[in-house]
């Protein structure tokens, strides 16, 4: 489990470990380690006589930088050198450690012109940035402001421009012949609270950030220049009440992969669950089918596809593997008395998707209405959507309830317009808003949503006792128990139409198999991020990326989830 933290947190958790046994200078040794083994990774291949330039700030965030120099001289044939802002006093352990063992060191009051400091850099393989960590104000100013200034001029790029953040490592063979900047716990100049990125940060392929991720580094701007993020072990004994009550984590490709359902070899379709999927109308053809498609990619048993009678030719050639229910229509969307035929119909189902493509449509709100009342109804008087009287049985009753549910796109739009719409959903339903439909759901601004991401999907998940999945940039995935998991993705090669229907299909039909609904919209939400990065690594430009290909790099995913260890 990887928690995320503010900085106030770190500062507690750092304080608890000390206190506890673990020092100070035990947490520096294990970060410098840390840092360390990532640039050998980063350098990858051959080693001697390649060049390791480490920038070294007055504070702990230089002391991890002298401590992963030392240890690289001591351990590899390298060529490192310590540039210092502030020349270290002969007390400090870490300078005298690195300077006996061999590390070049040079600081800056010595340095005329920033001469020494631009010629270190331009010819460094790696530069590591060891200058502020998660305690910098902002702006920056003064000596640091200007060799960041001559430290970006050396590396001939422009300060404060990155990429997103992706979980891979950067290599020796990614990086190729430029130098690769690792960053100590965080890029020097990015506020790790709010995200706030100084103008002359230089951005990092790697921060190595030590016992959790910062919230800051999952934000933007600052995000864009953290680059794939390494999470280091400093010791921190995990019963620590400081470190037990942090209840944000970053998702996990392990905790991710232990959720999957298990897929037994004499297994059926009825052992993978199914899955109705009630979407589609005539001028949004596409979603139902997106979300059908990566219901079974993910390896539910049997989709039954419930949509408005017009649109069933054009589905049924492109989803030839589902069932079908033809639901009544007045022009393409489906009209209220769908709801009658739907209770009628469909039998026993695992799960059920509701809304993508649906349309905005009176007589489709009517639908929704019908569809989620009908499961709090009074039969016995009369108010229910299947007839009442002497011919109707508990097995009437068991049918008409709903079984668990994700809704999604239209679905969200129209339960908006419901009146206390919450108290209509099976318990644990789960929400997948965009911030514009998680604005209609609230009432809140969106601009206030995007503001406290965390904090508004927390809030309402315990409010609406639901399942949020907050999309955009990092999606939280938010419990009612307030326990809430940011997800590592940020691309805008998903900022597609459709790709939320693939995601709303992934998420339910992981429910359909029989997965909780916090831990299916966990997995669904990894997997989906996943195969938007896999998709652009192996095939995609970002630009070309379609929702179909997302969908269709959901098995990549899957397999690269289930093979890794």
């Amino acid at each position: 489990m990887i928690k995320v933290v503010s900085v106030e947190e770190v500062v507690a958790i750092e304080a608890a470990t000390d206190a506890s046994g673990v020092s100070y200078d035990e947490m520096m040794e294990r970060a410098g380690r840390g840092v360390a083994d990532v640039v050998l990774q980063v350098l990858g291949g051959e080693l001697e006589g390649r060049r390791v330039v480490v920038l070294v700030g007055p504070g702990n965030n230089g002391g991890d930088g002298l401590v992963a120099a030392r240890l690289l001289v001591q351990e590899a044939p390298l060529e490192v050198s310590c540039y210092l802002l502030k020349p270290r006093e002969e007390s400090d352990p870490q300078y005298v450690a690195a300077r006996d063992a061999g590390v070049f060191i040079v600081d800056a009051p010595n340095d005329q012109r920033w001469r020494v400091l631009r010629n270190l850099v331009a010819s460094a393989d790696v530069l590591v940035d060891a200058l502020l960590g998660t305690g910098a104000r902002l702006p920056i100013k003064g000596d640091l402001q200007k060799l960041l200034t001559q430290a970006a001029k050396a590396l001939e790029r422009q300060p404060g421009q990155g990429g997103a953040l992706t979980m891979p490592i950067v290599s020796g063979a990614a990086v190729g012949d430029r130098t690769a900047i690792v960053a100590v716990d965080c890029p020097t100049g990015l506020d790790c609270d709010t995200g706030e990125l100084d103008s002359r940060a230089i951005p990092a392929d790697v921060t190595v950030t030590f016992a959790a991720a910062k919230r800051g580094q999952l934000r933007f701007p600052g995000a864009g220049a953290t680059g794939s993020l390494v999470v280091v072990d400093i010791g921190v004994p995990q019963k620590l009440p400081e470190w037990t009550q942090v209840s944000l984590e970053l998702a996990d490709p392990a905790e991710v992969r232990a959720v999957l359902p298990p897929r037994p070899g004499d297994g059926h379709k009825g052992t993978f669950g199914r899955l109705v999927v009630v979407a589609g109308s005539v001028n949004y053809t596409g979603a139902a089918y997106l979300a059908g498609l990566a219901a079974y990619r993910v390896g539910a048993g049997l989709v039954t596809m419930a949509v408005p009678r017009p649109i069933y030719p054009t589905l049924a050639a492109l989803l030839p593997e589902a069932t079908w229910l033809l639901l009544p229509h007045d022009m393409g969307v489906l009209s209220g008395d769908a709801v009658e035929v739907y209770f009628e119909e469909v039998g026993h189902a695992e799960a059920l998707l509701l809304g993508p493509g649906l349309s905005h449509e009176p007589e489709t709100a009517e639908f929704v209405r019908g569809l989620l009342r009908a499961r709090n109804a009074d039969r016995r008087a009369g108010l229910g959507f299947l007839p009442s009287g002497p011919g109707s049985s508990g097995a009437d009753e068991e049918q008409q309830a709903l079984p668990p549910l994700v809704i999604d796109a239209d679905g969200l739009n129209l339960l908006s317009e419901i009146e206390e719409w919450w108290t209509v959903l099976p318990p644990r339903t789960v929400l997948t808003p965009h911030p514009g439909e998680m604005a209609r759901l609230t009432g809140l601004e969106r601009a206030a949503i995007q503001e406290d991401r965390v904090g508004v999907a927390r809030e309402y998940a315990a409010r609406w006792e639901c399942i949020v999945v907050l999309k955009g940039a990092f999606t939280i995935v938010a419990a009612p128990d307030k326990r809430a998991i940011v997800l590592p993705f940020a691309s805008a090669a998903l900022a597609k139409a459709g790709t939320g229907d693939v995601l709303a299909g992934a998420i339910a039909g992981l429910l359909a198999q029989g997965v909780a609904p916090l831990e299916a919209a966990l997995a669904g939400a990894y997997v989906h991020g996943l195969a938007g990065q896999l998709a652009v690594e192996r095939v995609h430009s970002p630009r070309s990326l379609l929702a179909g290909d997302v969908a269709a790099a959901l098995g990549l995913a899957l397999r690269q989830l289930e093979q890794s260890n």
